[in-house]
C-alpha cells in the first residue's frame, strides 16, 4: 500500500473517533500534500502554511526554553486548527469544529500523528 494510502487511512480512522473533527491533512515539512481528508478549501495552501507553523513553532519552542513541540492548536471563532510533527518529515493538522473536547482532540491527534510517523518511517 503507498503511503498516501496509509496515512489516509489512519486520518479517517482519527475522523471515526473524534466526530468534531471536519478533516484533516498531511504534509511534508517542505508544504507538498501527502493526503488530505479537507472537504473544499484550499489543500496547497493549507499544506504550505501548516508546514512553515510547524517550523516556527518548533523554534519558539526552543527559544522559549519549553522542550521539543507536542503541538501547536489555534482556536477561533469558528473551531480549532490543530498541528502535529509526525515524525521528522511530515505535518499533521486537524480541523475540528467549534465546541470540540479539546482533551479529546489533543488525545487522538497525538496518536494519529503516532501512526503516520510510524508509517513513515516504514516507507
Amino acid at each position: 500500500m503507498e503511503l498516501r494510502d496509509e496515512v489516509l487511512r489512519e486520518m479517517v480512522l482519527l475522523r471515526e473517533r473524534t466526530p468534531d473533527v471536519s478533516g484533516s491533512i498531511a504534509c511534508s515539512v517542505d508544504g507538498l500534500t501527502i493526503a488530505s481528508d479537507l472537504t473544499g478549501g484550499n489543500v496547497e495552501q493549507t499544506a504550505a502554511l501548516s508546514a512553515a507553523l510547524l517550523a516556527l513553532s518548533k523554534r519558539m519552542a526552543i527559544l522559549a526554553g519549553k522542550g521539543a513541540l507536542e503541538e501547536t492548536l489555534i482556536s477561533g471563532t469558528a473551531g480549532f486548527a490543530a498541528f502535529y510533527a509526525a515524525g521528522p518529515t511530515i505535518v499533521l493538522t486537524v480541523l475540528a469544529d467549534p465546541g470540540t473536547n479539546l482533551g479529546l482532540l489533543r488525545l487522538e491527534g497525538r496518536k494519529t500523528a503516532a501512526s503516520v510517523a510510524a508509517i513513515a518511517s516504514r516507507k
